[in-house]
């Protein structure tokens, strides 16, 4: 492996920015030279730098994302009203000019119309494959799926407001590959303990639905939260507004944080008259990451949420 240059760190960085800015603006136009400049990059060097960190050309990627998010939009309800946005509403609020520009991507991807679509066999087919991925086979049933209305740990949720935070991160992409998170949290701890920051909150947070993307696409954060002025280049930094949370505390094992989720999302929800907001699921480590090792944690799972 190459050693790592300050110019290596650079682009990194700045890759990260233009992903951000494309996840903060999928219903919007995405340009090559609006991301470009988000990037702060040339548009003509720009998309090759891309294409070679990020594996998919910007188009690509852009319109994996779209579909992937409509995918969540398409398997959401609304708990208040009770009822699923329309296809058309999906389609504008993922950045489609049209319901019909919708449907045809969506069947160049699946195969199907999205009218067609088993959204439940798809997201049911995609979890079996992240668990293989995330666990070896003869532990795999421990990350079955907790059916709706079943509590056997007796989570418990709390409602926090969250003040603006600015988070100092390394993404982590194919974050199911073996060791992978746990490196960038080892070298984001070295980053933070020649700063004097490493006492401070931790976190973690995937950016897409392992029942929905592959697995080898799914990219997670390992971040910091630190002062607003801490510089960029090393590391990347986002920004966070205030938000309203859910959150669970959890002790165990990763089976013990995939039923919080799986109760999150399939019993607590559909009764709490709220409804999930675009932002990232959080998980904050209860001190610093992996005190205990890869197979015990004490984490905050932290949910954002607005009414519905």
């Amino acid at each position: 492996m190459k050693k790592n240059t300050g110019k290596s760190f650079d682009y990194a960085d700045r890759i990260n920015r233009s992903i951000d800015f494309i996840l903060q603006n999928l219903d919007q136009s995405l340009k090559l030279e609006v991301v470009a400049r988000a990037a702060c990059f040339s548009p003509f060097h720009f998309h090759r730098i891309f294409r070679s960190l990020v594996g998919e050309s910007l188009n690509e990627f852009v319109k994996r994302l779209r579909l992937e998010r409509a995918l969540s939009l398409m398997s959401r309800r609304n708990w208040a009203t009770r009822r699923q946005p329309s296809l058309t509403d999906i389609a504008l609020a993922c950045g489609f000019d049209s319901s019909s520009d919708f449907s045809r991507c969506f069947k160049q991807r699946f195969g199907v119309a999205p009218s067609r679509l088993d959204v439940a066999s798809f997201r049911s087919k995609r979890r079996n494959d992240w668990q293989n991925a995330a666990i070896d086979p003869e532990r795999r049933h421990f990350l079955d799926k907790l059916e709706p209305g079943k509590n056997p740990d007796g989570f418990d949720v709390r409602l926090r407001r969250l003040p603006p935070r600015s988070v100092a991160y390394l993404r982590v992409h194919d974050s199911f590959r073996e060791g992978a998170v746990l490196s960038a949290a080892k070298r984001l701890m070295q980053w933070a303990e020649r700063r004097g920051l490493a006492d401070g909150e931790w976190l973690g947070y995937m950016w897409d639905d392992p029942e929905i993307t592959p697995a080898q696409n799914c990219r997670y954060d390992v971040g910091l939260v630190v002062p607003r002025n801490t510089p960029r280049g090393e590391v990347s930094r986002i920004e966070f507004p205030a938000m309203q949370v859910a959150e669970i505390e959890i002790r165990g094992g990763i089976d013990l944080e995939v039923r919080a989720l799986d109760w999150f999302f399939g019993t607590w929800l559909p009764a709490s008259g709220f409804v999930p907001t675009d932002h990232p699921s959080f998980e904050v480590w209860i001190g610093r990451p992996f005190a205990h090792g890869t197979d015990y944690f004490e984490v905050l799972a932290q949910l954002p949420v607005t009414r519905g």
